[in-house]
């Protein structure tokens, strides 16, 4: 109210509504579709281009996190945290290392004598299945049918021919090396400096905040997300340790050839929903054909790890971490097929637990409850109310 005016009698004057303004001075309003839109598609590339950068930076992270329940315990034993950190990494760089040096032999094997499995496996399919092998004659005759003779000629001169050309295929094996173990270390340094850290960002954090209730709540938020997701990613990495270390015994005990190099595989596949267990059942039925000469025999394999794979993922999972970590299967299978689509292999090894970390987030912070209902796989409380 100006100094030179009085308020009326009745009580004081009305006040007018001013504009809400930003903290540059401009008003505040709402962000456009299109907007949003353009928002998202400058997001998406930022992560492709910047994927150099963000990658060793995302597989820190949660390298840091799933290793921190460990290093945090070791912490109350009064072990400090850059000497059990370090030691940790180690240990495991030296695991890592004896499993290439064990495992190294009989999957460069493999590899080489690709092209005689691949000839054998149809020869063994053929066997098994007779009916398969008049397929390829009956489909060229059908393809064939009415067609003359100059017309069958001048489509065997238009098959393409391939030739071999040197290729630079020694300088881009070595530019590949060079770039995965400059990203190596660059992960495993920075998982270093996040598991010795401990609590420092966190004190950072609530060091920022204004007052007393901000900083009680920050501390709560902060932990209860750091405590979930270690939980989740130390558990689902423990789980799929153990299928491995299942799986690669029964192989062994079936007589099944190099069974460690397919524990190895089968645990690594597993960390990818879908499509792991997919690509691991049919990776399997094909070393079941060549290791064995009856069909029987040769399905027990797979089949063992699909038993194995279902009693996980329906089973000891939802036991061990709750409904709390159970996800929308349709979103999963989105954020697989973008993280895949982004980063490849390490996008989709990193889809679930990106996606878990964004849902912990979205179940702290109450402007984002809506994309928790929309990313947890259970009914809304609306949803509920209407069940019969």
């Amino acid at each position: 109210m100006p100094a030179n005016q009085t308020p009326p009698p009745g009580g004081p004057l009305p006040v007018e509504s001013a504009p809400v303004v930003t903290a540059d001075g401009g008003p505040n309003r709402k962000t456009s579709r299109g907007e949003t839109i353009l928002i998202a598609m400058s997001v998406v590339a930022s992560l492709s281009i910047a994927r150099p950068v963000l990658l060793p930076v995302f597989l820190a992270c949660m390298i840091g996190m799933t290793f921190k329940p460990f290093i945090s315990w070791l912490a109350t034993h009064r072990i400090h945290r850059a000497f059990s950190a370090a030691v940790l990494l180690l240990f495991v760089q030296a695991a890592v290392g004896v499993g290439f040096i064990e495992l190294g032999g009989p999957v460069m094997q493999w590899v080489n004598t690709a092209p005689q499995h691949m000839t054998e496996l149809r020869q063994r399919v053929q066997n098994i299945f007779p009916q398969i092998g008049n397929f390829s004659p009956a489909a060229a005759a059908v393809s064939n049918l009415g067609a003359t003779e100059e017309e069958k000629r001048i489509e065997q001169r238009k098959t393409p021919t391939v030739e071999l050309k040197e290729n630079h295929g020694a300088s881009a094996i070595l530019n590949w090396t060079g770039t995965f173990l400059v990203a190596l270390g660059e992960t495993l340094v920075l998982s270093y400096l996040l598991l010795a850290s401990g609590d420092l960002f966190l004190q950072k954090l609530v060091h920022a905040m204004p007052t007393m209730s901000d900083k009680k709540r920050a501390v709560e938020i902060s932990r209860e997300i750091q405590q979930n997701i270690s939980h989740y990613l130390f558990s689902i990495s423990l789980i799929n340790l153990g299928l491995g270390v299942i799986v690669s015994a029964g192989l062994w005990l079936m007589g099944t050839p190099n069974p460690a190099m397919w524990g190895v595989l089968v645990t690594g596949l597993n960390f990818v929903p879908y499509f792991g267990p997919i690509l691991g059942v049919t990776l399997l039925a094909a070393v079941g054909l060549l290791s064995f000469d009856t069909l029987w025999q040769a399905i027990i394999p797979p089949a063992w790890y699909l038993l194995l794979h279902l009693l996980e993922a329906n089973l000891i999972t939802p036991v061990l971490l709750g409904r709390r970590f159970t996800l929308n299967p349709v979103v999963i299978f989105v954020s697989l097929i973008f993280w895949t689509w982004l980063w490849g292999v390490p996008g989709a090894l990193l889809s679930v637990p990106i996606l878990v970390s964004v849902k912990v987030v979205c179940d702290w912070v109450p402007r984002l409850n809506y994309l928790s209902e929309l990313l947890a796989d259970e009914p809304t409380p609306l949803e509920q109310d209407k069940a019969p």
